[in-house]
């Protein structure tokens, strides 16, 4: 199976709504971005329960055994980034912009390159 891996517009620390399954409507943050899976995951969506075991380690690292609850991960397609529109928070899709800005170089010159950044298309304000 060949997945593309290309780079998902979700990151770390955006508030995401979740768009479609089981906790659709739900809002939250994303903990972690798995790009090799397309998957992210979202604070206190898709909550799982896990079954483990009582690991006998040595020391205080000894696991006690029992029922963890913990979120697994969701779909990058089925998020939708969220952004602040007059005091509301609206879902809304991601664009890139090109922005030029000054650039130093170690010998301190400087000159003009290219910075990429995020955009909210609903606004057109940068992320």
């Amino acid at each position: 199976m060949a997945t593309s891996h290309k780079t998902s517009n979700i990151k770390k620390g955006d508030q995401v709504r979740v768009i479609a399954g089981k906790d659709k409507g739900v809002e939250g943050k994303v903990i972690e971005v798995l790009p090799e899976k397309q998957r992210v995951i979202v604070e206190g969506v898709n909550r799982v329960k896990r079954h483990t075991k009582s690991v006998q380690a040595g020391g205080r690292a000894g696991n006690t055994g029992g029922i963890i609850t913990q979120e697994a991960a969701v779909h990058v397609s089925n998020v939708m980034l969220m952004v602040e529109v007059d005091g509301k928070k609206v879902t809304t899709r991601i664009g890139f912009r090109r922005d030029e800005v000054e650039k130093t170089r170690p010998d301190g010159s400087t000159y003009t390159g290219h910075r990429s950044v995020r955009i909210a298309k609903r606004t057109g304000k940068e992320i």
